[in-house]
Protein backbone atom coordinates (compact mmCIF):
# COMPACT_ATOMS: atom_id res chain seq x y z
CA UNK A 1 0.00 0.00 0.00
CA UNK A 2 1.28 3.38 -1.42
CA UNK A 3 1.86 5.82 1.79
CA UNK A 4 1.72 9.66 1.05
CA UNK A 5 5.02 10.95 0.29
CA UNK A 6 5.37 13.59 3.12
CA UNK A 7 8.35 16.51 2.20
CA UNK A 8 11.23 16.12 4.57
CA UNK A 9 12.99 19.22 6.09
CA UNK A 10 15.76 20.32 4.18
CA UNK A 11 19.42 18.70 4.68
CA UNK A 12 21.83 21.36 6.18
CA UNK A 13 23.72 22.15 3.26
CA UNK A 14 21.07 23.25 1.24
CA UNK A 15 18.73 24.88 4.88
CA UNK A 16 19.05 28.70 3.24
CA UNK A 17 18.43 28.07 -0.40
CA UNK A 18 15.86 25.91 0.18
CA UNK A 19 14.11 27.28 3.00
CA UNK A 20 14.10 30.85 0.90
CA UNK A 21 12.01 28.71 -1.80
CA UNK A 22 9.78 27.21 0.42
CA UNK A 23 8.87 30.86 1.71
CA UNK A 24 8.23 32.04 -1.42
CA UNK A 25 6.21 29.25 -2.95
CA UNK A 26 3.76 29.25 0.30
CA UNK A 27 3.22 32.76 0.40
CA UNK A 28 2.34 32.29 -3.16
CA UNK A 29 0.00 29.76 -2.66
CA UNK A 30 -1.50 31.97 0.54
CA UNK A 31 -2.26 34.73 -2.18
CA UNK A 32 -3.99 32.15 -4.55
CA UNK A 33 -5.91 31.01 -1.79
CA UNK A 34 -6.84 34.35 -0.44
CA UNK A 35 -6.45 34.30 2.76
CA UNK A 36 -6.18 37.26 5.05
CA UNK A 37 -2.40 37.58 7.35
CA UNK A 38 -4.23 36.05 10.73
CA UNK A 39 -4.93 32.99 8.72
CA UNK A 40 -1.66 32.86 6.95
CA UNK A 41 -0.27 33.06 10.42
CA UNK A 42 -2.17 30.57 11.75
CA UNK A 43 -1.39 27.98 9.15
CA UNK A 44 2.43 28.22 9.69
CA UNK A 45 1.65 27.79 13.72
CA UNK A 46 2.57 31.71 13.90
CA UNK A 47 1.48 34.16 16.32
CA UNK A 48 0.05 37.31 15.64
CA UNK A 49 3.12 39.43 17.01
CA UNK A 50 4.88 37.41 14.25
CA UNK A 51 3.48 39.83 11.37
CA UNK A 52 7.13 40.87 10.70
CA UNK A 53 8.29 37.17 9.85
CA UNK A 54 5.20 37.11 7.59
CA UNK A 55 6.30 40.26 5.93
CA UNK A 56 10.06 38.83 5.58
CA UNK A 57 8.44 35.50 4.06
CA UNK A 58 6.98 36.87 1.38
CA UNK A 59 9.92 38.35 0.06
CA UNK A 60 11.62 35.27 0.13
CA UNK A 61 13.35 35.57 3.14
CA UNK A 62 14.17 31.41 4.37
CA UNK A 63 12.16 30.20 6.48
CA UNK A 64 13.11 29.71 9.93
CA UNK A 65 14.57 26.97 10.99
CA UNK A 66 12.08 25.49 13.07
CA UNK A 67 10.99 21.46 12.49
CA UNK A 68 6.95 22.74 13.03
CA UNK A 69 7.31 25.74 10.26
CA UNK A 70 9.01 23.21 7.44
CA UNK A 71 6.78 20.30 8.12
CA UNK A 72 3.53 22.86 8.00
CA UNK A 73 5.20 24.44 4.94
CA UNK A 74 5.48 20.69 3.48
CA UNK A 75 1.60 19.55 4.54
CA UNK A 76 0.72 23.34 2.77
CA UNK A 77 2.19 22.31 -0.29
CA UNK A 78 1.09 18.73 -0.60
CA UNK A 79 -2.93 19.68 0.18
CA UNK A 80 -1.66 22.50 -2.83
CA UNK A 81 -1.05 19.55 -5.00
CA UNK A 82 -3.83 17.23 -4.03
CA UNK A 83 -6.20 19.95 -5.01
CA UNK A 84 -4.42 20.57 -8.42
CA UNK A 85 -4.88 16.73 -8.95
CA UNK A 86 -8.02 16.65 -7.60
CA UNK A 87 -9.28 19.88 -9.86
CA UNK A 88 -7.16 20.10 -13.08
CA UNK A 89 -9.62 21.57 -14.99
CA UNK A 90 -11.14 23.77 -12.27
CA UNK A 91 -7.99 26.02 -10.50
CA UNK A 92 -10.68 28.52 -8.90
CA UNK A 93 -12.06 25.98 -7.28
CA UNK A 94 -8.98 24.40 -6.34
CA UNK A 95 -7.92 27.75 -5.02
CA UNK A 96 -11.43 27.96 -3.34
CA UNK A 97 -11.07 25.07 -1.52
CA UNK A 98 -9.21 25.54 1.49
CA UNK A 99 -12.23 28.83 2.42
CA UNK A 100 -15.20 26.87 1.06
CA UNK A 101 -17.26 25.14 4.30
CA UNK A 102 -17.00 21.62 4.00
CA UNK A 103 -19.55 18.66 5.59
CA UNK A 104 -16.33 16.57 6.12
CA UNK A 105 -14.81 19.04 8.74
CA UNK A 106 -18.26 19.64 10.67
CA UNK A 107 -19.19 22.95 7.85
CA UNK A 108 -15.69 24.41 8.74
CA UNK A 109 -13.54 25.54 6.11
CA UNK A 110 -10.06 23.71 6.21
CA UNK A 111 -8.57 27.22 6.98
CA UNK A 112 -11.07 27.33 10.35
CA UNK A 113 -10.17 23.35 11.20
CA UNK A 114 -6.81 24.09 10.66
CA UNK A 115 -7.33 27.47 13.08
CA UNK A 116 -9.08 25.55 15.63
CA UNK A 117 -7.18 22.23 15.84
CA UNK A 118 -3.37 23.70 15.02
CA UNK A 119 -0.90 20.79 13.71
CA UNK A 120 -3.54 18.20 13.84
CA UNK A 121 -6.31 19.85 11.85
CA UNK A 122 -3.32 20.47 9.05
CA UNK A 123 -2.60 16.64 9.09
CA UNK A 124 -6.67 16.47 9.08
CA UNK A 125 -6.72 18.35 6.16
CA UNK A 126 -4.11 16.65 4.11
CA UNK A 127 -5.38 13.11 5.17
CA UNK A 128 -8.88 13.68 3.99
CA UNK A 129 -7.74 14.90 0.57
CA UNK A 130 -4.98 11.91 0.29
CA UNK A 131 -7.99 9.50 0.83
CA UNK A 132 -9.62 11.63 -1.78
CA UNK A 133 -6.50 11.21 -4.14
CA UNK A 134 -6.79 7.50 -3.39
CA UNK A 135 -2.98 7.56 -2.25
Amino acid sequence: MNQPAFISPPTPQEEPDTRGTLARMVTTLFEHWKLSSNDQLSLLGLSAGNRPALARYRKGEPLANSRDLLERAGHLLAIHKNLRLLFPHDRDLAYAWMTTANRAFAGKTPVELIAEWGFAGLLQTRAYLDRARGV
